[in-house]
């Protein structure tokens, strides 16, 4: 019980580090809000190796620990949001069946949605929607690079998504 603590503790520190170092990346997609979301590659290699309650655990802590660092209250409802509704819809498919790479694809798309439906509600107008169509692209792009990613690091320790 205490390896699988110390475990799903260094994940969330691990996830934690890749939030942090994202946000120190100058990158530009010249769309706001997109980015490719390298503590998601954390979340997608612990639905694999872990239960999905410890999955969602090391999430969660990740998403609040990092927007009380470095955010504030609006940005956790949104991390919150995309990061909750992203893993139920990940770890669903996961169960179906789905690869690492569809998993992880579906996965960035649902996290968008997530952000921008509470965007819509802290806003209040469902104007904010036709937003939907670059984000969930973006999500789908990223989502694939993220789901290579994962299937190499899974590979690597002979596990496979």
């Amino acid at each position: 019980m205490a390896k699988k603590v110390a475990f799903c503790g260094m994940l969330t520190a691990l996830a934690m580090i890749f939030s942090y170092v994202e946000a120190l990346i100058p990158v530009n997609f010249g769309i706001p809000g997109v980015k490719l979301g390298l503590a998601n590659l954390v979340v997608l290699a612990g639905l694999w190796i872990l239960r999905p309650h410890e999955v969602l655990m090391v999430s969660v802590s990740r998403i609040i620990l990092i927007s009380l660092l470095f955010g504030n209250g609006v940005s956790l409802l949104y991390s919150l949001a995309g990061g909750i509704l992203s893993f139920f819809v990940m770890l669903g498919l996961k169960k179906a069946g789905f690869s690492g790479i569809g998993v992880s694809a579906a996965g960035g798309a649902a996290h968008n949605i997530g952000q921008l439906a509470t965007a819509a509600l802290i806003v209040q107008t469902a104007g904010i929607f036709w937003y939907l169509p670059v984000l969930l692209l973006s999500g789908v792009l990223t989502g694939v690079l993220i789901g290579i990613l994962t299937g190499r690091v899974l590979a690597a320790f002979g596990k496979s998504a």
